[in-house]
């Protein structure tokens, strides 16, 4: 008799499953609950202890840990020592196994759980007889998802069995199901002893979506989220209405969301190819829009849009004028969804915004044969602890345009110059090879309204071309990190010309 060993947390579909395998001659062995459901549903089944002749113990810490379980799994049928082995110590073939693991995530997930329920759900025999199942899969079945019953039960009535390309595709799935478990149980373990930089570094990453293509339509794409998910990411938006999101326009939005976590008043993030074209503060978000788009009306064309606040109907007819991606809000009025659902594919998405100061992580970025792990720049320097290092002091109104400016700099690309007024930034210019050419192309866009604006210069001046260029195109403060060898060659074209000139001591490089 053929035998299947069914043991599953998730109990999704496990009743017609079982019930396909007994109608195809198939005897069950179950454990606990798994066996609680199918005796239930009258369907007939072998306990565990039966098979083992050991009772379960340690609070069913052991119980499928046995050799007539695991012979009977590895046991391999084209080798004859290994079946007068089985038949010498009376194990009988397990031929399919249906695993799945207690659930460690939804258990870490949980508000307020301790390290000992985490612990006490790290499965020990599930992973066992799955990975035996799979390692033994040129004879044995082995299926961790339920997705995948009906393909074997389909095989099952048409060839008598399951085939081998198919166990090998399901043994493949078994081990990235496993190893993924075990990054889970690793990242959290790892935090746990505040281990920062470990000797081997395990990420798990669960399939969102296939991507019709990446950068460009020559690039197969996919996107992956976290395995716990983040409330405030890209990831986790509810799409209300229009296009799939592509490759580019995932990328665009998850840097929009991550200067929008820079502002709290109503604010409007424009974004173009990962650099903010336009940012606007004011009291409602009506007044941040307009603050955003006069922000550069051309480059906005096109764009993402990140608002911090609902969306109202005037906020929404004002932006139903325009050709944009991408809307991401809170919220959004009824009446609001319907002007901009009037466009077919305008991408309409909502994120949770309640949680956006508490999902700074680390980051990762790929390499030819490697991977980068850094702290998200989340460094928010205070007022106070800036140093006015020329003659002329800023004015109130100077340094409040300059900590607008410093929070925006910080998200644009290197060489990254932005020119920006208390409530709006007015000129961006980055990803320069050189920073005076980024101060040209800032005051250029900025025009007219240089002269009611500051400069923040994300790293330090290494010439003092920039400063001057600066001050005779009208700006009369500057805010920049420091610490250049020529520091005091900018200082003295700063006092030349009567700018202030502020130092904060840190540097936001973005590449």
């Amino acid at each position: 008799m053929t035998r299947a060993l069914i043991s599953v947390s998730d109990k999704k579909g496990v009743i017609a499953f079982a019930e396909g395998l007994i109608e195809n001659g198939i005897e069950i062995i179950s454990t606990g609950g798994t066996k609680k459901v199918l005796d239930e549903a009258g369907i007939p089944t072998i306990s565990i202890e039966e098979v083992t002749d050991f009772p379960e113990m340690m609070d069913g810490r052991v119980k499928t840990l046995h050799p007539k379980i695991h012979g009977g799994l590895l046991g391999r049928r084209d080798l004859a020592s290994h079946m007068e082995a089985m038949a010498a110590s009376q194990i009988t073939p397990i031929d399919f196994v249906c695993v799945n693991l207690y659930p460690f995530k939804e258990t870490i997930m949980k508000s307020g759980v301790t390290e000992e329920e985490a612990i006490e759900n790290i499965d020990i025999g599930g992973p066992s007889m799955l990975r035996s199942a799979a390692k033994n899969h040129q004879f044995v079945t082995a299926v961790v998802d339920p997705a995948d019953y009906p393909v074997v039960l389909s095989e099952l009535k048409e060839l008598g069995g399951t085939s081998l390309a198919t166990r090998k595709k399901l043994a493949a799935k078994v081990f990235r199901h496993t190893a993924a478990y075990d990054a889970l149980i690793a990242q959290y373990l790892t935090g746990q002893v505040a281990e920062r930089e470990p000797e081997k570094l395990t990420l798990t990453f669960d399939r969102k979506q296939d991507l019709r293509y990446g950068e460009n339509s020559h690039q197969k794409a996919a996107f992956y989220e976290t395995a716990l998910p983040e409330s405030y990411s890209i990831a986790q938006a509810q799409q209300l209405h229009g296009k799939e999101l592509s490759f580019n326009n995932i990328r665009d939005a998850d840097a929009a969301l991550r200067i929008m976590r820079e502002y709290q008043e109503p604010t409007v993030v424009a974004l173009k190819h990962m650099n903010p074209c336009g940012i606007g503060s004011a009291s409602t978000i009506f007044a941040a829009w307009n603050a955003a788009y006069e922000a550069d009306p051309v480059s906005i064309f096109g764009g993402i849009i990140v608002l911090n606040r609902e969306v109202d109907l005037p906020t929404a007819e004002a932006m139903h004028k325009l050709f944009l991606e991408i809307i991401i809000a809170p919220s959004f009025t009824p009446e609001s969804l319907e002007v901009l659902k009037t466009k077919k594919n305008i991408r309409l998405l909502t994120v949770d915004f309640t949680v956006k100061d508490s999902t700074y992580t680390e980051e990762t970025v790929s390499v030819l044969g490697g991977l980068l792990v850094q702290d998200e720049d989340v460094a928010m320097e205070e007022k106070q602890d800036w140093q006015v290092v020329t003659d002329r002091k800023p004015t109130e109104k100077e340094l409040a345009a300059m900590a607008f400016a410093w929070r925006a700099v910080k998200h644009v690309k290197s060489n990254a110059i932005v020119l920006a007024n208390e409530h709006q930034t007015v000129g961006i210019g980055a990803g320069q090879m050189n920073r005076v050419g980024s101060v040209k192309i800032a005051i250029e866009q900025a025009g007219a309204k240089t002269k009611d604006a500051v400069l923040a210069s994300d790293a330090y001046f290494p010439m003092d071309d920039s400063v001057e260029y600066a001050a005779k195109h009208g700006i009369k403060a500057i805010i920049q990190p420091g610490g250049s060898i020529k520091d005091k060659a900018s200082i003295d074209m700063a006092n030349k010309y009567g700018v202030a000139m502020v130092f904060t001591g840190v540097r936001h490089f973005r590449h």
